[in-house]
């Protein structure tokens, strides 16, 4: 892990809750409390140290290896780690010293120094060995079967390392407590032979550590194997239900692996049981402001959202670039996951390397957000509905690949679908069938001269709003833009934020129709917010004039022809109580 200090931790990436501490009926503070009194108590001679470390194990019995030495190491690092930070102030602090004098230790810890550095590399070796322990502890057996040749050796060699651990631990514990000890030692030859007897314990554990890294990673290895040919086969299986599938992909560390965003609830996987569960991979960042609130709203905000509340869940799955989780990662993670409203994977660092690799072959995710949907019997319904949500929110249910083309075959081009529920006001408007103007510009001359003779057209009495739409690379020069636009009162104005909506809903539209692939015929719809978005990126100045939801009643025009357009208006114009305002344009153009 790439942290730096104890405070950029998490705290679900330690030692302490990487390890499973509940199998005990009595509290865990109770059973610290008495570790930590059979570490520091006297016994009378040290043949007497085997017993204790058998009668500690008897003690820690109801633990899985891993808690096992975890709860022992914790308890002697506490004294150790206080200790250690005595040595470092008392020189300079004077509440050191103070605790110092209390604790009746030596005023000159220097002859000492060789001791401790010693007992530095012991902790060291004894975490080092712990880690291991944890990691094997941690491999989806309940899922894949070990060979057994593998599995025991790996077992024996662990049984040893905790003996050893243990048994140091109670041994040396007096080194770091016994004041008394301390004094009578500090200059006589006790403390040579102490040293050396502290780093004959950390070579042994060294040497441990050699082949216990080296079988686990063996076991790792054969485990990440079988669970990724096991995930392979299991979406080719027919299912019950979703809970086998959830439960290889998730729920393989923890019986509670998700949490509800919302309330922060912990929850098992059968609370998605006879659900369609969306599973949003991401970057632990996920995505721009702009983005995650339009997602937000198409999912959670949407006005249809209560007719399928309930039947659907959308699950977070952040997944770092690297293969380590950083501080800044888990930073993201923390925040992000307190204000979604959706699930989210509890302890994402935990997702197993298999799983992680399956779903980057599997269901294609390259760093960039997808929505891979299962339906109730964990069948892949679709391999990305992101872009589906994000056009037509909640009415896509169920999420899956044909209900996408479903709503492609009965959506035309209309001004209601180009903007849709983005703006309040925008969206009255079109209710309502009056005549919208949406134009696109940089350049505040043109801005200027167009909204200038619009209001010939509008003197004329049409029912026409104006409404200006900023670029969609963010810049401060389009944030002045529609501050001087809104200001001067030239016409309605979309926000920033609102403008960023209208072109991540183009974007959308378009990959989501280049995903079905060439059309036979040509595609309107395509054709048209292709033509928007090459516009916006060429900088050209730009029109879409309609009415409501009809395809027939909308118009695209760039610089040049609406503004000739609009200048031939006292000549078409007249027909316009004929025709009506957009029949009478199209009859100019």
């Amino acid at each position: 892990m790439l942290y730096t200090s104890a405070d950029e931790v998490p705290d679900d990436v330690n030692l302490v809750n990487n390890v499973g501490v509940d199998r005990s009926e009595e509290p865990l503070g109770k059973t610290f409390g008495k570790i930590s009194h059979e570490i520091l108590c006297k016994w009378p001679t040290e043949e007497d140290l085997h017993t204790r470390t058998m009668l500690l194990f008897d003690l820690l019995g109801s633990y899985k290896w891993d808690a096992k030495v975890v709860l022992v190491l914790a308890s002697f690092v506490a004294s150790y780690g206080e200790f250690r930070l005595l040595m470092q102030l008392c020189s300079s602090n004077p509440l050191a010293l103070s605790v110092t004098m209390l604790k009746q230790l030596p005023a000159d810890l220097s002859p000492l120094k060789p001791r401790f550095k010693a007992l530095s590399l012991l902790v060291n070796a004894m975490v080092d060995v712990t880690k291991y322990i944890i990691k094997f502890e941690k491999l989806s057996l309940s899922h894949v079967e070990l060979d057994h040749e593998a599995k025991n050796t790996t077992k024996y060699i662990i049984y040893i390392a905790v003996y050893w651990i243990i048994r140091g631990i109670l041994r040396y514990s007096s080194q770091i407590t016994d004041s008394t000890s301390m004094k009578s030692e500090q200059y006589s030859d006790s403390t040579i032979i102490t040293t050396w007897e502290i780093l004959s314990l950390v070579y042994r554990l060294r040497s441990i550590y050699s082949h216990l890294r080296q079988q686990v990673e063996i076991c790792h290895q054969q485990t990440e194997t079988k669970l990724h040919t096991k995930l392979i086969n299991v979406f080719k299986e027919t299912q019950v239900d979703n809970q086998e599938v959830l439960n290889l992909l998730f729920g393989m560390t923890d019986d509670l692996p998700l949490t509800d965003c919302s309330s922060q609830a912990k929850l098992g996987l059968p609370d998605l049981k006879g659900k369609i569960v969306i599973l949003l991979f991401s970057r632990p960042e996920f995505l721009s402001i702009d983005e995650t609130l339009l997602l937000v709203q198409q999912t959670h905000d949407h006005p249809h959202y209560k007719n399928v509340e309930g039947s659907y869940k959308i699950v977070w799955i952040p997944i770092p670039v690297s293969t380590q989780w950083t501080a800044a990662d888990a930073n993201f993670f923390n925040f992000l996951s307190s204000i979604f409203p959706w699930y989210s994977i509890r302890k994402p660092w935990l997702l197993s390397s298999a799983v992680v690799t399956f779903i980057k072959e599997a269901w294609n995710y390259k760093n960039e957000p997808i929505m891979v949907v299962l339906d109730s019997q964990g069948n892949v319904i679709n391999n990305n509905a992101l872009d589906m949500l994000t056009i037509w929110g909640v009415i896509a249910y169920p999420f899956s690949a044909s209900r996408a083309k479903e709503l492609w075959q009965e959506q035309n081009w209309t001004l209601q679908f180009m903007v849709d529920a983005i703006d309040h006001r925008l969206t009255k408007w079109v209710e309502e069938e009056r005549y919208i103007c949406i134009y696109g510009s940089n350049n505040i001359d043109w801005i200027l001269k167009l909204t200038g003779k619009m209001e010939t057209i509008i003197s004329a009495g049409v029912n026409l709003e104006m409404v200006y739409v900023c670029k969609r690379r963010s810049s401060q020069q389009m944030r002045n833009l529609i501050t001087m636009v809104d200001n001067k009162h030239l016409s309605s104005v979309l926000s920033f934020l609102k403008s960023q909506f209208f072109w991540l809903r183009l974007e959308c539209i378009n990959r989501s129709k280049l995903r079905l692939g060439k059309p036979e015929i040509t595609d309107h719809v395509l054709d048209e917010v292709s033509a928007l978005l090459d516009m916006d990126d060429n900088d050209k100045n730009w029109a879409v004039i309609g009415r409501g939801s009809n395809a027939m009643d909308m118009v695209r025009l760039e610089e040049s022809e609406l503004m000739e357009c609009i200048d031939k208006f006292p000549k078409w114009g007249q027909s316009v109580a004929e025709l009506g305002f957009l029949s009478a344009l199209k009859n100019s153009l």
